[in-house]
């Protein structure tokens, strides 16, 4: 627009800029000093005002951020402590800016400056975001001229702005059509809630300067936006005329991502960009695999005939093809980043924080320390972006120290529906991607036919990404041609949008009509074009009539080396190492820096771990956890633990980290054994299981060589991430080939602490147990425990390890072990038995067979009653079941009655697991009794009582029922009948 020279009666921000903003900061320091007319002029502004100047003060060191309204300050800072700068004394105002003209101008200029804010803050709510026109944009009055004073006549009136919009003297209609041009077009962007001013100065610059938030495309650009378009639409079309209602969530009505999708790996790879991992629901997956991921054609139209994903002797289950991932590498500009598009299960979302933490180890591998070269990707539904809490768990994670990618892209393909649920039904807000504004992430809507203005949104963002290392979203708007998928008959429920889109053209014909109008391309262009590519995909499908899969996408990168893994064998590793390791360790221990204030209560520890070291006896629980740990980090493999308070342990047990009690320093002894050590993270994660545990599992992908595990703070907690756990950790491997090594540790055991403090459901993770998919322990001793986690990277293959960790046995005094138990030809035991015998095998008339912390006590109960005839034997691993180990350690006790005991309900726990492996197991020896009789809990709703008394009544029975040769099974559950009808009859 032409720049227009100031007249003398036009003057607000241009001559007189310097004098006005320290008119007004002197008038924040020292308001009488500014002259009775400019302090009631400034009086007199009100809010939108005040902002407007409190943007252009100089604002000082002393004011800073704080609560929002400070009197005379900009939003989010505290009054300062001084005047900000430059602050004029009385008397040194040019006497023209006294002038009654400059102050009428300078009216003029604010208001002008207060609708140009306005855009900025509400423009979005008028621009032209639906490719379908179903809901009518309303005026909003914020955005209208006359809001602010402003007539009909004042419209060609020229106003200094300086250099706002790219001008510095405009006519008010040139300011609001390039405003509406800016703000109000196919582009609506939402970034003044942000509170960084350079983030906000960045995205402003960078829409308001430059062509009013386009991108002037070249030609090439533009014919190769249109060659993407319609490969997109082509793959789409062939699939629906080849395999007609099969459902295959095509991307009908949103092919503008599939070229802003190339667009963010062509800006970034210029920018930095090495890796990319995707995230995204199933909804036009086929297309990015195909037309964005370069997976091969003719292995996508095999699937669809019912061919595998992989090589048959591979096995798995495998999954649908529109689950699916893959991984590839694409070149933009001479610059190759790779791709990997992670496999996900229909729970939409669950897969955004695995790729996060999939991209953490990756930025790690990659010495990414400012992690510019791996980036996240996600793609999102729209009701699934504002409706799943996993998005704002994961949104959470984006800024914590311990969880920190650099931000991540998120596209949301907006369908402007939630399978047959409209918007108005579906959220609150008036956006799907409200959500995002809890960590300030800068939104960019935009019309999904509009293919230009949706590749500079991707752009725009993957500049930003790149700059800030921040989150950004894009949201498309567009639509659903088929509905939900392309069996179903979408008019059933929106009957009015589907009729537009009946009669709407699609994205590629809308932008071939253009570009022909341009000059672009002829006429004829876009149809030759079309026929191009359905040729392609003719001879692809032709080939996919023999297509064989040759290789399984899995032991590949840093999975080289690894191997699946076979068999039911011991499988123990080498997980015994040399005193001296234990020792080194244990010395780093128990060291901090000189001068460092340590908690007195925490130095006795301290003191006590010494005196372990020195007589290689007492190892403890924590000690045996952090052994397992330091002598990893020494052998280099990282260690990498997150969770709720992990660092001191729920239980006051750990102390990974100590606090020095006076400057509350943080040092971490196991990240100082050796100098070339690899490395340690330990996590106090956000109060969330769902995202955090997801994460873990991500990196666990990711990082086969780390020790990765994931803490709940009581084990009860876990079932707020059983998506994760049922659909990634127990089934990736069987689903996709993808194998990881993640541990979890999971409070478990009844010390009378209630419904939500007592059990880890073991027995859900037990039902989940087959085709060798998990490991489940419940280890009794530190030094098992020791060998469990050692284990895990000491095998040639990775496998989940669940372990049901003590909460009482933390600290009890015969749950402990020996250096010697950790070195020389030590390893982990599947089963153990008590270590001294109450008599010999042959003397035995019942066996009690249990895990974890019951042993103590049924140990305790056994010698506080000196009971000889019976023997205890543990079952650590419960999964894989030992059944050779455990019939190894029955053989003797074959003319003993088997008794299971458990603390757990019956339907909860290990029985209903074990009962039948026990049984099979005896049978095989010889058993003339191979059934195992239960003594535990009777059945419960809830997992424990609340009542500590009732929870003693119920322990000190099931003790007594276990260690009691002989009960009658039917006698026993008559006993139960009759108790509970007292309990009943108590409470009463």
């Amino acid at each position: 627009m032409a720049q227009q020279q100031a007249s003398g009666d036009v003057q607000l921000m241009g001559p007189h800029a310097p004098e006005l903003t320290a008119l007004y900061a002197t008038y924040l320091g020292y308001p009488d000093a500014v002259g009775a007319d400019w302090k009631a002029f400034f009086d007199a502004l009100d809010e939108d005002a005040r902002s407007v100047l409190n943007e252009a003060v100089d604002w000082p060191e002393g004011a800073e951020p704080g609560d929002a309204g400070a009197q005379g300050c900009p939003d989010g800072y505290t009054r300062p402590t001084r005047s900000p700068r430059p602050m004029l004394p009385p008397g040194a105002v040019p006497a023209d800016i006294n002038d009654p003209r400059v102050r009428a101008a300078t009216v003029d200029s604010i208001r002008a400056l207060m609708l140009i804010r306005a855009y900025r803050v509400r423009g979005h709510l008028e621009a032209q975001l639906d490719p379908l026109g179903l809901v009518e944009v309303e005026p909003h009055p914020e955005l209208d001229p006359k809001s602010y004073g402003f007539s009909d006549a004042d419209m060609d009136r020229p106003i200094f702005i300086d250099n706002v919009l790219g001008m510095e003297i405009a006519t008010l209609r040139e300011i609001v059509q390039a405003l509406r041009e800016t703000y109000c077009g196919s582009i609506g962007v939402e970034f003044m809630h942000i509170q960084d001013p350079d983030q906000k100065r960045w995205i402003q610059e960078r829409i308001e300067t430059r062509d009013h938030n386009r991108t002037d495309f070249t030609i090439p650009g533009k014919r190769a936006i249109l060659e993407r378009l319609t490969a997109a639409e082509s793959f789409e079309k062939f699939l629906d005329r080849k395999y007609t209602g099969t459902k295959r969530f095509g991307l009908d009505g949103a092919e503008a991502m599939i070229p802003a999708l190339e667009q963010i790996l062509k800006r970034g790879g210029q920018l930095g960009l090495e890796e990319v991992v995707i995230g995204m629901p199933h909804r036009g997956r086929l297309n990015v695999l195909a037309n964005f991921m370069a997976k091969p054609f003719q292995a996508i139209f095999s699937e669809f005939q019912g061919g595998a994903a992989h090589p048959e002797d591979v096995g798995g289950s495998g999954d649908v093809k529109y689950h699916l991932g893959t991984s590839a590498d694409r070149e933009f500009d001479g610059n190759v980043v790779h791709l990997s598009l992670t496999a996900n299960p229909s729970h939409l979302e669950a897969v955004n924080p695995v790729v996060c933490g999939k991209v953490r180890a990756k930025q790690q591998q990659r010495g990414d320390s400012d992690r510019t070269k791996v980036m996240a990707l996600l793609l999102h539904g729209d009701a699934a972006f504002s409706g799943q809490g996993l998005v704002p768990e994961t949104l959470d994670l984006s800024e914590l120290k311990g969880y920190r990618i650099g931000g991540t892209i998120h596209f949301i393909v907006n369908n402007q529906i939630g399978f047959t649920t409209n918007p108005v039904n579906s959220r609150s807000g008036p956006y799907c991607s409200d959500v995002a504004k809890i960590i300030q992430a800068p939104i960019v809507h935009v019309n999904g036919d509009d293919p230009e203005a949706v590749v500079h949104a991707a752009r725009i963002a993957t500049e930003f990404r790149q700059t800030f290392k921040k989150d950004v979203v894009i949201d498309m708007f567009c639509y659903r041609r088929f509905g939900h998928n392309e069996g179903d008959e979408p008019a059933f429920t929106q009957p009015l949008m589907y009729e537009r889109i009946k009669g709407h053209p699609s994205t590629r014909h809308i932008y071939a009509q253009q570009l022909s109008s341009e000059g672009v391309v002829s006429e004829k262009e876009p149809d030759a074009l079309v026929q191009q590519w359905f040729d392609r995909l003719d001879k692809e499908f032709e080939s996919s009539k023999s297509y064989k899969p040759n290789k399984a996408d899995w032991l590949e990168g840093a999975w080289s080396g690894f191997k699946a893994a076979r068999g039911y064998d011991p499988r123990r590793g080498r997980t015994a190492v040399s005193e001296e390791q234990l020792r080194e360790v244990g010395e780093a221990l128990c060291s901090y820096p000189e001068g460092f204030n340590v908690n007195r209560k925490i130095q006795r520890q301290l003191d006590n771990k010494l005196k372990v070291f020195e007589s290689g006896t007492g190892v403890d629980w924590a000690t045996a956890e952090a052994l397992a740990f330091g002598t990893l980090l020494i052998e280099g493999h990282p260690v990498r633990m997150s969770g709720q308070d992990s660092n001191r342990g729920t239980f006051s047990q750990r102390h990974a980290s100590l606090i020095d009690q006076k400057t509350e320093e943080v040092y971490k002894p196991l990240e100082h054994i050796r100098a070339d050590q690899a490395k340690l993270e330990i996590v106090d994660s956000p109060l969330s299981e769902l995202a955090v545990l997801g994460y873990e599992y991500g990196y666990s992908l990711a990082e086969p060589k780390a020790l990765t595990l994931w803490e709940a703070q009581f084990g009860d907690f876990v079932n707020g991430a059983q998506i994760i756990i049922d659909q990634f950790i127990v089934s990736g491997e069987a689903k996709w080939l993808r194998m990881s090594g993640l541990v979890m540790l999971l409070p478990h055991g009844y010390e009378g602490q209630g419904p939500e403090h007592s059990s880890a459901r073991m027995e859900r993770f037990l039902q989940l147990c087959a085709e060798d998919n998990i490991q489940v322990v419940n280890c009794t001793t530190p030094a098992n425990f020791f060998h469990a986690l050692r284990r895990q990277v000491h095998r040639e293959f990775r496998k989940p390890l669940v372990v049901m960790t003590p909460k009482s046995l933390l600290r009890h005094k015969r749950c402990q072990s020996n250096l010697s138990d950790m070195t020389g030809d030590s390893s982990f035991h599947r089963v153990m038995v008590q270590p001294q015998l109450p008599s010999k095998p042959k003397d035995a008339k019942q066996v009690v067979l249990c895990s974890g912390k019951v042993y103590y006590d049924l140990l305790e109960e056994q010698e506080k009653h000196q009971v000889k005839d019976v023997h205890l034997i543990r079952l650590e691993q419960l999964y894989p079941f030992p059944w050779d180990a455990l019939q190894e350690r029955l053989e003797p006790y074959r003319h003993c009655e088997l008794v299971w005991c458990q603390e757990e309900p019956r339907n909860m726990g290990a029985w209903s697991f074990v009962e039948t492996f026990i049984e099979e197991t005896a049978e095989e020896i010889g058993f003339k009794k191979s059934r195992p009789r239960y003594a535990g809990r009777r059945a419960a709703a809830s997992p424990a009582t609340g009542r500590f008394q009732r929870h003693v009544a119920e322990q000190n029975q099931l003790l007594q029922e276990a260690l009691t040769v002989g009960m009658p099974r039917v006698g026993r559950i008559g006993t139960r009948r009759a108790a509970d009808e007292e309990q009943r009859t108590a409470a009463k």
